[in-house]
């Protein structure tokens, strides 16, 4: 399972845009060597470049409309990345957990484990399909239906930090803890549901920097240890 923020998919050169489609295809390039070794390939993006809930409730919509556009978000970001495995001939399907047919196949738990036995990539849009849950518990819970052995996360720094680094350039950098310390010591990386969801699910969380070229392939071949992890024990 890869969760990318939406905030990836914008690059790192211009934070005013909403697309970077160098980027997307970075991304995708690195996918598409993992699924060249027929390595079942989950993955659930935000939304956060497009419109993020919370934010959007902080101006005055209301909480659940603004949850609502933040997982539509979710879905036009998810079909960028397919749109982009289309033209790598990168075999994937869409599923929303939203109910919008004509963009992606409703979500569901058998369908997906059987595109995945059918070597599909497969892209999970509109978070859980409920308001007041982060597309990081989304992420994890499909991890766990899907049987998924670990959840890659990726970000805009090299791994977990005591704080963040582009802040307090004294950031002490952990490359090992389990779920436990996370959870105890609030270091951000991931919303409190989504992290005892994944320590109650035995789902291993690696966190690297999404922007560095061949990242996740090289982790997944074992080239780099250029990442953080946090363990269920």
């Amino acid at each position: 399972m890869l969760k990318l923020s939406g905030e990836a998919l914008r690059g790192q050169e211009d934070a005013s845009t909403i697309w970077d489609f160098a980027s997307i295809l970075r991304i995708c390039q690195d996918l598409q060597r993992i699924y060249a070794e027929g390595i079942g390939i989950c993955i659930v993006v935000g939304g956060g470049n497009i419109c993020r809930g919370t934010t959007l409730s902080k101006i005055g919509i209301e909480r659940v409309r603004s949850d609502q556009m933040g997982m539509l978000a979710t879905v036009m970001n998810s079909i960028a990345i397919q749109s982009v495995f289309d033209s790598l001939n990168v075999e994937s399907r869409l599923q929303s957990a939203l109910s919008i047919s004509q963009c992606a196949e409703q979500y569901v738990i058998k369908r997906g484990l059987r595109h995945l036995e059918k070597k599909r990539v497969l892209i999970f849009s509109g978070g859980t399909g409920n308001p007041f849950f982060t597309t990081d518990t989304g992420a994890v819970l499909r991890a766990l239906e899907m049987k998924c052995d670990v959840m890659i996360k990726g970000t805009g720094v090299d791994g977990i930090y005591c704080s963040d680094p582009r802040k307090n350039p004294n950031a002490v950098l952990y490359k090992e803890l389990n779920y436990d310390q996370a959870i105890e010591e609030k270091l951000g990386i991931a919303d409190s549901t989504a992290m005892t969801m994944a320590r109650d699910g035995g789902l291993p969380l690696l966190v690297c920097n999404i922007h560095k070229p061949k990242i996740l392939s090289e982790i997944v071949f074992g080239l780099s240890k250029e990442y953080s992890v946090v363990k269920c024990a």
